[in-house]
């Protein structure tokens, strides 16, 4: 048993680094534009939106106030007639990434923190890189990457946005399963 204190070296290491990737992966790869698409007639739904005036949150559409309610025809024929759909609405104003940078990396930390955890419960100090490696690194993944499913299964998420996110998340896996193996406590 290694005590979590003991791991706060590959804890930090591990989350700076993934830190780093993932900008990378964001701003130098492509691969994640696929993830978004433009409204047809932007300007006229935007226009039909800011008239709801609507408080940042998610909503579905169209919307019904109970399951019992979904099986009624009126409600059936506005699932037909469609669309079908969440919608989350934030706060108005230019968009800014610091707040969600500063929240990424903490999320980065707290993977590796519950990362520690396990692995200092099943693992002993001088454990071998590679099994060091394999356990860090199945955690890490659930954290990161197993997580995309909900989405496309509750969400409606393209399942190639899953498929992406998932791989990022074994990216994120590798590394983190890396420098866990390579910062772990001699014996």
């Amino acid at each position: 048993m290694v005590p979590i204190l003991g791991l706060w070296m590959p804890i930090v290491v591990a989350a700076v680094l993934v830190f780093l990737v993932s900008s990378i992966i964001h701003m130098a790869l492509t691969y994640h534009r696929a993830d978004y698409k433009r409204i047809p007639d932007e300007e006229g739904t935007l226009e039909g939106l800011r008239k709801a005036n609507l408080s940042p949150g998610l909503y579905f559409f169209p919307y019904c106030t109970s399951p019992k309610d979904m099986g009624a025809p009126e409600m059936q024929e506005r699932y037909k007639r469609g669309p079908v759909g969440m919608y989350i609405a934030m706060p108005s104003g230019p968009p800014t990434m610091t707040k969600s940078l500063v929240l990424w990396f903490v999320y980065c930390l707290i993977v590796g923190v519950f990362t520690a955890y396990l692995a200092g419960l099943v693992l002993g100090p001088g454990t071998d890189y590679l099994r060091v490696f394999r356990i860090t690194g199945t955690a890490a993944f659930m954290a990161y990457g197993v997580g995309a499913f909900v989405d496309s299964i509750w969400k409606g998420y393209p399942w190639g946005n899953t498929c992406r996110a998932m791989i990022d998340g074994l990216i994120f896996a590798l590394i983190t399963a890396g420098t866990f193996g390579w910062l772990w406590p001699k014996g």
